[in-house]
């Protein structure tokens, strides 16, 4: 808005109210006695574009942005804490129960036992918060000696553990927020509602799916993947209690739709296939992430596209997703996951 008040321009208009008889030329006293303040002129409406950009939703972020949104009531979500399922073996494979608070850790990630499931089956709890809870599956170690036990194994992640929130993120609750007012139990709120579940990535609300009263919300998880079970009874049992009088309120997971794609590359110098499949898995994860509850389809151009752009990809043929070359549709309850993903030279 402020891009022409510059130094120059300034200066030339300060500069044009002096009388043409006296001496204006720079080096001249009246030149250099208008040059600082034309250049703090400038600096201030440099500083004035600055604010104007961090006072709109749009373009502000940081603190400011937290602060734009803070006045609808949408803050940023902070990093929360994983939780696993766990496993604890005895002699022969027997499952073992052990204390509550038991700590293990698993690639110097360290987790806490929180609740027993069933015999030998146990909720862990990440003792460091965000993402770096869901990254390691596989054997844990015990931190203190628990008698009997020969084997722990951590599996499932129960809840995903989140970073704190991407101004990106905020900034989509936020206009979500003001351009769909969520009021009075519509469906907006409802999805509001499923979304302040720690755990939550998305909502998607069917009102009236069995008649009067009636809503159902398909959950994901906050990667955008099938929510778990217990995600599931956390977000039910949250909806009931803020729910309007009479509603009957279902809360199910989304229904995965695996994608797989193969192809015949032609690979660039110096390039290895397993790079370029693990390096076109990633985008492609990244782009079925983005239409989960979005689109309702996968396009095929889309997808080719992908793989051209993946580092080391000079051409492909042969490309077929989920082993056709057209659109993948997708049903109201489905979210597009990764499946198998075969790239040949």
């Amino acid at each position: 808005m402020y891009e022409d008040q510059t130094y120059e321009s300034i200066l030339a208009r300060m500069l044009d109210r002096i009388p043409a008889d006296l001496d204006k030329r720079e080096g001249s006293i009246i030149y250099d006695a208008l040059s600082p303040a034309a250049a703090e002129l400038a600096q201030a409406y440099a500083e004035l574009e600055v604010n104007l950009k961090l006072f709109s939703a749009q373009t502000s972020s940081g603190d400011y942005l937290e602060l734009r949104t803070a006045d609808y009531g949408v803050t940023r979500r902070v990093t929360t804490k994983a939780q696993r399922k766990a496993m604890f073996y005895g002699q022969n494979d027997t499952l073992l129960d052990v204390a509550i608070g038991s700590r293990f850790s698993i690639e110097q990630v360290k987790y806490a036992t929180k609740e027993k499931i069933a015999p030998g089956q146990y909720i862990l709890e990440c003792e460091v918060a965000g993402s770096v809870g869901n990254q390691h599956f596989g054997t844990l170690l015990p931190i203190d000696y628990i008698n009997g036990l020969v084997r722990a194994e951590l599996a499932d992640i129960l809840i995903p553990g989140t970073d704190i929130e991407t101004d990106d993120s905020l900034r989509q609750r936020y206009l979500q927020r003001v351009r769909q007012p969520a009021t009075s139990g519509n469906a907006a709120q409802y999805r509001q509602w499923a979304l302040e579940v720690s755990g939550v990535g998305d909502a998607k609300v069917f009102p009236l799916w069995a008649g009067s009263g009636s809503v159902k919300l398909v959950i994901v998880d906050a990667g955008k993947q099938p929510a778990t079970s217990t995600l599931v009874d956390a977000v039910s049992d949250y909806i009931e209690t803020v729910r309007p009088i009479g509603a009957d309120v279902t809360v199910v997971s989304a229904a995965a739709k695996e994608i797989g794609v193969s192809a015949v590359v032609t690979l660039a110098a110096g390039y290895a296939i397993q790079g370029v499949i693990d390096a076109f898995r990633a985008a492609l994860g990244s782009y079925l992430q983005d239409t989960a509850f979005t689109s309702t389809y996968i396009s095929y151009a889309k997808v080719g596209t992908i793989l051209l752009s993946t580092p080391g990809v000079l051409d492909y043929t042969n490309l077929t997703v989920n082993g056709g070359n057209v659109n993948v549709a997708l049903a109201d309850e489905e979210i597009p996951v990764l499946g198998t993903i075969g790239l040949g030279v």
